[in-house]
């Protein structure tokens, strides 16, 4: 795969990314005109600055690296990248409004338990995970990577705490 076909590959999962964006902002107004209490605010932007730097990462460092094309592990990748978007958008369609890229509940709502929440409790978090390994993969930049993976690991065990405090919390409140 040429970098150019890379570099246009990792655009269009940034317009993905967008995409997403316009979804949790219409999400976050529908869940704060239901009483929606928004936690873990500090991590957010590091986030945001994480998530980007992953797809300039990727495309830096096939440039200014040189890194090549593997057929095995970049179709391989590619797919699992693939794979991963379409995960995604099932996680978004399984909470429907209540999916957001902050963490915002809605107290008195009960979890939601099916698509794939019924096999796991945060199947959007593997899907950054594979994707933030996969993605810089597929043309071996394997520096960003690691980097990725390394910081996410970091990011995610304080979001982690901080929505299993805050679904705590929501669930309490339907109980009261």
């Amino acid at each position: 795969m040429s970098q150019w076909v890379y570099t246009l590959f990792v655009l269009a999962v940034g317009v993905e990314r967008l995409a997403e964006m316009v979804v949790s902002k219409r999400h976050a107004a529908w869940a704060l005109a239901r009483g929606g209490v928004e936690t873990g605010r500090g991590h957010y932007p590091f986030m945001v600055v994480l998530h980007t730097a992953l797809l300039v990462g990727c495309v830096a460092e096939v440039w200014l690296g040189d890194r090549p094309f593997v057929p095995l592990l970049g179709w391989t990748t590619a797919a699992l990248v693939v794979v991963c978007q379409g995960v995604r958008w099932w996680c978004i369609s399984a909470l429907g409004p209540r999916w957001n890229t902050r963490v915002i509940v809605v107290p008195g709502l009960p979890l939601v338990t099916s698509g794939p929440y019924r096999y796991l409790s945060h199947p959007n978090y593997v899907v950054v995970v594979v994707e933030g390994a996969a993605l810089p993969l597929v043309h071996s930049a394997w520096l960003t990577a690691a980097v990725f993976t390394v910081a996410n690991a970091a990011l995610l065990t304080v979001r982690l705490r901080a929505e299993q405090r805050a679904l705590r919390w929501a669930v309490r409140g339907a109980e009261a």
